[in-house]
């Protein structure tokens, strides 16, 4: 730790990667978090959740030490451990299971695994030691849809192009709600005062939603949709475009199927569309030619049409429309980032990308990036047979709040042999655990937004160091100690040669790549020029010095290095989005596939969805600014004032089943109940509810006090994990079909 009074680093709580000014008391706590003013992105600006960073690391409920299971499930009935005996107990466990069949071990990767480096580096190394093939995480509970249509696109699931807000003339967004959010797939601190500057330079922001958000009051102008629709109406505008004559005069060199895009966008006629979605044809028929009309436009879709059984094809066809429109991969449409940490391509083309390698035992769900879908991993539990899972790791996140069908899910957590998790908090999923191995806290570690920095609107970067020093082993210690235990070696032993594994395999990456700044180094004197003594940040090094603005170990003078980036506190701005076609495709034709087959062979279920019956009322999650999910619910000034875990309902709704405002409601689907009260708001399209998502705290056994005297309902015990998007695997969370009656 430093002797400064003030402290500068990143956010870890969101995707926003705002800069925040810590000041320190005598006893070196924190007095007060602020906004940093001279962080060169976010300039500022911060959020709630920002300012309460340090009550994370102070809560009294943050577990210090591992637990081991001296009772039944679901009990809080643990005794605390010493490290050394945690990791035994979890080698001789785990061990027992992976000898007879590796697939009986299952991993579960939450969402707080994508907030910084450690990690993610650590991760995947971890899961090939496992080697399993039972691998879940909240991926295939909200963003699944997007990395599939990427991959099938542009070669790669990480190839997201995002909205140049900075430079766009005209925003629209789908399913999204960034000022609750701050952002989703889309890195960009202040978002609020990015969506008032294309206001204020003459622009136009539309937001589709069936709520009216708080985003949507601050745009231009707001469109109520019916849930789960939300692919009817791109490939209506697509439609739309096509028959006026797309813009693709630019892009058109690097783009294969254009000529079939007419005929696979036919069936969506604006009244057919118009009939469905629950907007006017006029409309509809306005939105497309202000798409084409604008200078510059951008099509943004989140969550809220990502997480429906129509996710992939929604996905795509918001990148479809930002190719008919001429708007990919130019300045103010959507464009792909060039992160600090990635090298260059030096050509385009590659292997392309494929899901389906392996199937799940059970309902026969596909394999997307290596993983399978969350909303199928109690079923691989509970049906007994070769290949059953009976052990689970889960790393951060809370599926038995997150996930669908949550009262199954907890069902099965208790039939396991054995649950290992690595988490700060006896929650309500980690109560189901034999033993838990808790991290450090987000200010005992180092941080650089590897995830996110790969999703942001402007090339960023910017490292912290730990502001404290830990006592406790932290993730990366944790997890390499784990992968030892799975690959027979004692857990316990110095961990130096897992460590070594990771970096030399980076290292071999980096100097065997093309494109690489290393490319062609001696491994041996890139290994001798590191500069950081932390193996995650020695990795991160690796990746930093042998990418697109590196050093490239001394080669490349003035190029970037994690010893500048610690030099520089408030970040180092590497520039506005670039065009990058074609080199950044990685496709099998090393061009954007506009139409992959397995989208055209899903389209026909799109177009008998619009015939099909639907649901009277049907449920819709909801974003909330202090929330991020269900891990920010214990801390007081956070969640203190009104409750917002309540059922928002439309005026003509609640007069229809005789509900008054305030009232208790209670809503049933196909696989559970729950009640809560009642806000009547003209703000919900009729025949929609919706009730904010990662609630649920009321069940026993758990360490979470502020959270227990807040508890709310858990909206996905209502939600269906026989609901999913097939080319994903993605949970459907919205338009989910209730039925309503006074509590």
């Amino acid at each position: 730790m430093t002797d400064r009074e003030t402290h500068i680093r990143t956010c870890p709580l969101c995707e926003a990667t705002c800069g925040l000014e810590l000041t320190l008391n005598e006893d070196r706590s924190v007095k007060v978090i602020r906004g940093d003013r001279a962080d060169v992105f976010s300039k500022g600006f911060v959020c709630p959740k920002g300012t309460t960073l340090h009550r994370l690391h102070e809560d009294p409920d943050r577990l210090r030490k591992p637990l081991v299971r001296t009772g039944e499930r679901g009990e809080d009935s643990f005794e605390e451990v010493e490290w050394a005996d945690a990791f035994s107990l979890v080698a001789e466990r785990l061990g027992t299971h992976l000898g007879q069949d590796r697939n009986s071990v299952a991993v579960y990767l939450g969402n707080p695994n994508a907030h910084g480096h450690h990690n993610v580096i650590y991760g995947r190394p971890f899961i090939k030691a496992l080697g399993t093939r039972n691998v879940f995480s909240a991926s295939t509970v909200d963003q699944m849809p997007k990395h599939v249509s990427s991959g099938l696109m542009f070669g790669s699931p990480l190839a997201i192009p995002v909205p140049d807000l900075d430079r766009t003339d005209h925003l629209l967004i789908l399913g999204a709600n960034p000022l609750e959010s701050n952002g989703s797939l889309c890195t960009a601190p202040d978002f609020p005062g990015r969506l008032q500057a294309i206001l204020d330079r003459g622009g136009k922001v539309v937001v589709v939603d069936p709520r009216r958000t708080k985003t949507a009051r601050a745009a231009s102008e707001h469109v109520f949709i019916r849930p789960g629709t939300d692919a009817m109406l791109l490939l209506a505008l697509a439609r739309l475009v096509v028959q006026r004559g797309p813009r693709t005069e630019a892009i058109q060199q690097y783009t294969e199927g254009l000529d079939g895009v007419a005929a696979a966008v036919d069936p969506f006629t604006v009244d057919r569309v118009a009939a469905v979605t629950r907007i006017d044809s006029e409309v509809i028929v306005r939105m497309a030619e202000e798409l084409m009309a604008a200078p510059t436009s951008v099509v943004y879709s989140r969550i809220g049409t990502h997480t429906t059984q129509f996710g992939t094809l929604a996905a795509w066809a918001t990148d479809l429309l930002n190719v008919l429109t001429g708007n990919l991969d130019r300045p103010g449409g959507a464009m792909w980032p060039a992160p600090a940490h990635t090298p260059r391509r030096p050509s385009p083309g590659g292997r392309g990308y494929t899901v389906g390698r392996w199937h799940s035992r059970v309902g026969s769900h596909a394999e997307a990036n290596g993983e399978l879908p969350v909303a199928a991993m109690a079923e691989e539990i509970l049906t007994p047979g070769e290949g059953q899972v009976r052990a689970l790791v889960t790393i951060g996140g809370n599926p038995v709040l997150s996930i669908p069908d949550a009262a199954n899910l907890a069902e099965a957590l208790d039939d396991l042999d054995f649950m290992v998790s690595i988490d700060p908090s006896l929650n309500e999923t980690t109560r189901h655990a034999d033993v838990i191995l808790p991290p450090p806290s987000q200010l005992e570690r180092s941080h650089f937004d590897l995830a996110f920095y790969a999703l942001s609107v402007r090339n960023i970067a910017n490292w912290s160091p730990p502001l404290y020093d830990s006592e406790s082993p932290d993730e990366v210690e944790i997890l390499a100690r784990l992968a030892m235990a799975a690959m027979g070696m004692d857990p316990n032993s110095d961990p130096a040669p897992a460590h070594d594994l990771v970096l030399d395999t980076l290292i071999g990456q980096a100097v065997a790549r093309e494109g690489s700044l290393a490319h062609g180094l001696d491994p041996a004197d890139v290994r001798a020029a590191l500069w950081a003594t932390h193996p995650a940040d020695r990795a991160l090094e690796v990746m930093l010095r042998s990418g697109r603005y590196g050093d490239g170990f001394g080669t490349v003078p003035g190029g970037l290095t994690l010893e500048k980036l610690a030099d520089e506190p408030h970040g180092i701005d590497l520039g506005a989005l670039e065009p990058q076609l074609p080199d950044m495709l990685s496709t099998a034709s090393g061009r954007v596939e506009l139409l992959p087959e397995v989208i055209l062979a899903d389209l026909p279920r799109l177009v008998e969805a619009m015939s099909a019956d639907r649901p009277e009322t049907v449920l819709v999650g909801r974003r909330d600014l202090r929330s991020n999910n269900s891990w920010m619910h214990n801390v007081e000034v956070l969640v203190k004032g009104r409750e917002r875990c309540v059922v928002w309902m439309n005026p003509a709704d609640a007069e229809r089943h005789g509900i008054s405002d305030g009232q208790q409601v209670r809503m049933t689907s196909r696989v559970g109940t729950v009640t809560a009260p009642v806000t009547i708001t003209a703000d919900i399209a009729p025949g929609v509810v919706s009730l904010p998502h990662g609630w649920g705290h009321d069940l026993p056994g758990t360490r979470m006090s502020v959270a227990a005297g807040r508890p709310g309902v858990n909206t996905n015990l209502l939600t269906d994990a026989a609901q999913l998007d097939p080319l994903s695997g993605n949970a459907t969370l919205n338009g989910i079909p209730v039925t309503l009656e006074r509590a």
